[in-house]
């Protein structure tokens, strides 16, 4: 069977074909194809001004690799901004020691400064303590709560002004429809590309926000990157399994879908954001309550335990 061309270049075969678009594209185009999404992102959603410090979470995975390639390179061709990796040890035995080496030999090839932190130095426990306890949540939960905690405290230690993410379209799509599984409309919000200015936040973004999964994945492999290749022993756990199964399905049988949900998503953010904020009473870090999730979660852990 005959390969069919590109549909950008004409001159070159086809290597991947996008159902929700009808686009067929080489390797080179669909390289670009890539960029130009981000870039979009970034000038829609307004997520960077010239000369931003951007702090970047970056765990050895195909989305964190491939944000970090494509921010730089945008970066370095425009806004001039400085670009800062955070990698974060959650504290899963043996589980980032191969992505440590990745981030560790991809940020000195692309000359790039590297700040490690870890939950064991910031909170005193690690994700394996959790689970070999008992414990009210997932350890997905627990995880995202701290690993939340962990970036953001990455972030204001290299006086970053924004916190870039590797969360691409297929996250965003979930996260929408866990909000609501969960009847939890407020959370919408945090589902905005561009970020909000909130006191004792940096700025978080989602510049792969328009990238489907299967084109990070793609796109790291045309660009040989060395990724992280074991997965995390506890992600059984999650509901967002369920419902990523759920979206791919209705992905493959209605092409689009996943934006439409993600588009769809945004549309529900309430329009008046909820700046309301205290001081936790343990750490002082800006909560809604009395005391911040980490501090609830690491007290409810002891007090479980006791």
């Amino acid at each position: 069977m005959k390969i069919k061309p590109c549909t950008k270049c004409h001159s070159k075969e086809s290597v991947f074909y996008r159902p929700y678009s009808g686009e067929r594209l080489c390797s080179n185009c669909f390289i670009t194809s890539i960029k130009d999404k981000v870039q979009n992102a970034i000038n829609v959603y307004g997520m960077l001004e010239h000369n931003n410090r951007i702090a970047i979470g970056v765990s050895g995975g195909k989305d964190s690799l491939t944000l970090l390639h494509v921010l730089k390179q945008i970066e370095d061709e425009t806004h001039g901004s400085e670009i800062i990796a955070i990698f974060i040890d959650e504290g899963l035995e043996g589980y980032r020691n191969e992505a440590e080496k990745i981030v560790n030999q991809t940020c000195q090839d692309l000359k790039i400064e590297l700040i490690k932190l870890s939950f064991k130095k910031l909170f005193n426990l690690t994700i394996d303590d959790f689970a070999k306890k008992n414990r009210k949540l997932s350890i997905c939960s627990y995880c995202g709560v701290l690993r939340r905690r962990a970036l953001n405290e990455g972030a204001k230690q290299v006086n970053a002004d924004r916190l870039a993410t590797g969360h691409n379209l297929d996250d965003m799509a979930q996260s929408a429809l866990l909000n609501l599984l969960r009847g939890d409309l407020s959370k919408m919000q945090s589902l905005f590309p561009g970020g909000f200015y909130k006191k004792g936040f940096v700025r978080r973004i989602k510049p792969l926000c328009e990238v489907p999964e299967k084109e990070t994945t793609f796109y790291s492999l045309l660009q040989n990157f060395e990724f992280q290749s074991y997965k995390c022993s506890y992600a059984h756990e999650a509901m967002r399994n369920d419902v990523r199964d759920w979206i791919l399905e209705m992905e493959e049988k209605r092409p689009g879908t996943t934006h439409t949900i993600f588009q769809t998503s945004l549309k529900l953010i309430p329009k008046k954001i909820d700046k309301k904020q205290n001081i936790c009473e343990k750490c002082s870090e800006p909560t809604s309550s009395n005391l911040c999730k980490v501090c609830q979660m690491i007290e409810d852990y002891f007090k479980i335990n006791s």
